[in-house]
């Protein structure tokens, strides 16, 4: 007997990293290959972006995918999250010029109070949350904040990128084949201030500190390669990641749904690796059932990744202070 279809809502379902993100749902690589699928697309309600998203339905009928059972598009996020099982957050107001950090924060803010609220009414009873549009950590606390129905563990963010990042870079370093590099965790910020846990990763079986034996490289330009890897990408092709984001978002619902993986994600912190007990922060996971996860808490910290760590949380804790009048 073949599977019921899920319904997978997405937000900013025609920007880029939607329009990287939809094909790879609809093929069976985020839920696996004997998953229908019924795609909720969400889109601003002006009529530029709804165009556009009518042109990506089309797009999606024309692949002819068999795991495709249906397109919702609207612009009202009451219909676009009703029942879903997956609500996939990806858009969010770009930080414009002149912005401060703190006015994108409020300006999403009000964008993710809204959705919440909203999921939280009438997704599904199994509804699972992942938020990708910036400054993730704090729109999903926020996002979780709304809900009286969903626990906060339904919600989750996204640092699966830095983590995919990271371990490329791991590899490059060592000379060896990517699937070589394991255990390769990130805390903290989606931002250039998240850590990269570099001591606790193997490369083909032995630490990684033992194979690279550079100290200086992994504390210096590894992490700062690996946090400041979305700014230059926009140097170079004039626009922020969109591919590897959406790909990333692809492993982390993967990774969610396959139990026994071990995988990083931003979840409610509770007081773990010295975060503060009501951010949400990226830590390491292992999967249990689909969808549910335990956070790894077994990881000794040094002095050196204490200190990144204390960085990334009082950006986290700084970041809730600005909206803490939406919580």
């Amino acid at each position: 007997m073949s599977k019921a279809p899920i319904r997978v809502a997405v937000t900013g379902a025609a920007g880029q990293i939607g329009y990287a993100l939809l094909f790879r749902i609809a093929s069976g690589a985020m839920f696996g290959p004997d998953q229908p699928v019924i795609l909720q697309l969400i889109e601003a309600p002006f009529e530029k972006p709804l165009a556009a998203l009518a042109g990506v339905a089309m797009e999606l009928d024309d692949c002819a995918f068999p795991l495709l059972k249906g397109i919702v598009q609207t612009s009202d996020p009451a219909v676009g999250f009703k029942d879903a099982n997956w609500c996939l957050l990806v858009g969010a107001k770009p930080r414009g010029p002149g912005m401060e950090r703190a006015d994108l924060l409020k300006d999403n803010g009000k964008i993710f109070i809204e959705q919440g609220k909203i999921i939280d009414a009438v997704a599904a009873d199994d509804a699972r949350i992942a938020v990708v549009g910036n400054p993730a950590n704090t729109n999903c606390m926020i996002a979780a904040s709304q809900a009286k129905r969903l626990p906060a563990e339904r919600f989750t963010a996204m640092v699966r990128l830095d983590q995919n990042r990271a371990q490329t870079q791991l590899a490059q370093k060592a000379g060896v084949d990517l699937t070589e590099v394991k255990d390769i965790f990130i805390y903290g910020n989606h931002s250039p201030t998240m850590f990269p846990s570099f001591a606790h990763a193997t490369i083909a079986g032995k630490p990684a500190k033992e194979v690279i034996n550079d100290n200086a490289w992994l504390e210096g330009p590894f992490c700062e390669t690996v946090g400041k890897r979305g700014a230059a990408i926009i140097a170079a092709r004039g626009s922020s990641s969109a591919a590897s984001a959406a790909n990333a978002l692809v492993d982390h619902v993967r990774s969610l749904v396959t139990p026994g993986a071990i995988h990083s994600i931003a979840v409610k912190s509770n007081g773990l690796y010295g975060f503060d007990a009501n951010v949400w922060a990226g830590m390491p996971v292992r999967t249990t059932t689909a969808g549910s996860y335990e956070v790894i808490t077994g990881y000794e910290m040094d002095d050196f990744a204490k200190s990144k760590i204390a960085a990334t949380n009082k950006e986290l804790t700084d970041e809730r202070s600005f909206v803490a009048d939406m919580l």
